[in-house]
């Protein structure tokens, strides 16, 4: 059992101070996992459900593998954990802005790193997703669970890596899973907004096969403005409520998963 609170990283980044904190839940004991940035607190491992249904629906609306699949967005691992859970993904790249929480799972410090650090159809890469998406990225290489490993660093820092896969430029896939941001109106940058309006959802669009899905993790409830413009550029549409226990308020909680699939065609 851990002390009762602990702050097992602390890291200046561009992006704000960012922190991994630890403490044990006082009813059930057991350890609960934190990031703030800044004041802020981006996750908890005691709210995953949105980001394990963030894996489930989105990949719900495939069919065959073997599937190769983008997770936009670390954090504590859980959508990615999710993913590689699906027995029909060949390939997983994880995209995150920082390379200090690719370290955390790299380095064993948050509960699911490990596993996905050493699975050999996982690759975490260190880059902009959204500039990646919009076609217009510098990406750093992407950074191996191991030693053996490092034979896919070839892009360095400042050097073009237009798509998600700094390895293949252009490379298209099955499911594209996102979850940065708090809402497409809550954004954790400015930088990011224009992913979501019709402009940069058609530049992520193209990087799907026909037929391949877009999924979006949200803290909000449906949005329908912003699902208009989704349906203005993927065939499919769906917004997903997930519903889950709040032991800090009490009640429940939601969480928003929208599901978009590119036209076949």
């Amino acid at each position: 059992m851990s002390a009762r609170f602990e702050e097992i990283d602390w890291r200046a980044t561009p992006m704000g101070e960012i922190s991994l904190r630890r403490r044990r839940h006082p009813e059930s004991g057991e350890d609960v996992y934190e990031v703030k940035l800044d004041d802020e607190y981006l996750m908890s491992s005691l709210f995953t459900a949105g980001e394990v249904e963030l894996a489930r629906l989105g990949l719900a609306e495939l069919r065959e593998g073997p599937l190769d699949v983008v997770v936009g967005g670390l954090g504590l691992g859980y959508t990615a954990r999710a993913a590689l859970d699906d027995p029909r993904v060949g390939s997983l790249i994880v995209v995150d802005a920082l390379a200090e929480v690719i370290d955390w799972h790299r380095r064993g410090l948050v509960p699911l790193g490990a596993g996905l650090a050493s699975d050999p159809r996982c690759r975490l890469v260190r880059g902009d997703f959204f500039a990646m998406a919009a076609g217009s990225a510098t990406a750093g290489g992407p950074v191996p669970a191991d030693g053996p490993r490092v034979d896919g660093a070839r892009a360095a820092i400042g050097e073009a890596a237009p798509g998600l896969d700094p390895e293949t430029p252009g490379r298209r896939f099955h499911a594209i899973l996102l979850d940065v941001d708090h809402s497409p109106r809550h954004v954790l940058h400015p930088g990011h907004a224009a992913l979501y309006g019709r402009e940069g959802l058609t530049a992520l669009a193209e990087l799907l096969y026909p037929g391949g899905v877009f999924a979006l993790w949200s803290n909000d409830p449906p949005d329908q403005e912003f699902g208009s413009v989704l349906a203005e550029v993927f065939a499919e549409t769906s917004a997903h409520v997930v519903d889950f226990a709040n032991p800090l308020q009490g009640g429940t909680a939601a969480n928003t998963v929208y599901v978009a699939r590119r036209s076949a065609g």
